[in-house]
């Protein structure tokens, strides 16, 4: 009885260095070859890859494929402005691949020295001292306060569908205004350098926004205002006023 129960605790002392060191092994493969030396990121505009990287890669031991692809599984992100999810793949052992989910920015205004960036429905959701390249500043919203994550107190709010639906059609065709202001009456005019358009109404606006595309580059340097409120396919009236 004796033996057999030393052969027992002996086998058992056995399984647990085998097991011991078999752990021993894998963390050494695991922190050894997992080392993450090359990372790619997508879907980011507000900040640079190095930037992502320098968030996403704590550094030391922790700088592992492994544990990143695990640590960052469309995790929702709630320190850094702009950033609302980021997803951390494993391309190979050394190699991750970083989808940065941004925000929704429908434009921001101007107020107290600050940019305030808002949503689709007129949210403030971040602010910052610099624009944002790609979300226009809006001109026209009146309000006498603001308050972090509500919605700006204009005394119209369908405006900011309009809004969403202007910058929607300037970033689908790649324009990047100064600024867009939209005034009472409902009309829109984008600032460009030294160069203002006049969109007028939401009136056939994805026609006029598609022909301004086309029209821009020959605005570059000049001073004046390119009149498009008239602008459909059938009549095409489009003047130039230099100023």
């Amino acid at each position: 009885m004796k033996e057999h129960g030393f052969s027992r605790k002996r086998f058992l002392l056995i399984l647990v260095i085998i097991l011991i060191l078999l752990a021993a092994v894998a963390y050494g493969v695991i922190t050894t070859q997992f080392v993450v030396t090359d990372v790619t990121v997508d879907g980011n505009e507000h900040y640079t890859d190095e930037q992502i990287k320098e968030m996403v890669l704590p550094g030391g031991i922790r700088n592992n494929s492994l544990y990143l692809s695990l640590l960052y599984r469309k995790k929702e992100i709630k320190d850094i402005p702009f950033v609302e999810a980021m997803d951390v793949s494993i391309v190979n052992r050394n190699t991750i691949h970083i989808d940065v989910y941004e925000k929704t920015l429908a434009g921001c205004v101007n107020y107290l020295g600050s940019y305030l960036f808002f949503d689709k429905d007129g949210i403030v959701v971040e602010s910052d001292t610099k624009l944002t390249e790609g979300v226009p500043e809006i001109k026209g919203l009146h309000f006498d306060h603001i308050v972090m994550h509500e919605q700006l107190p204009v005394d119209n709010p369908e405006i900011f569908k309009e809004i969403l639906k202007v910058t929607q059609l300037f970033g689908k065709y790649e324009i990047s205004a100064d600024k867009i202001y939209f005034s009472p009456s409902g009309e829109v005019t984008a600032y460009f350098d030294k160069a203002r358009v006049s969109l007028g109404t939401d009136d056939n606006i994805d026609e006029k926004v598609m022909q301004l595309a086309s029209i821009l580059p020959e605005l570059d340097g000049k001073s004046g205002v390119l009149h498009m409120e008239n602008y459909d396919a059938s009549t095409t009236k489009i003047t130039f006023q230099p100023e």
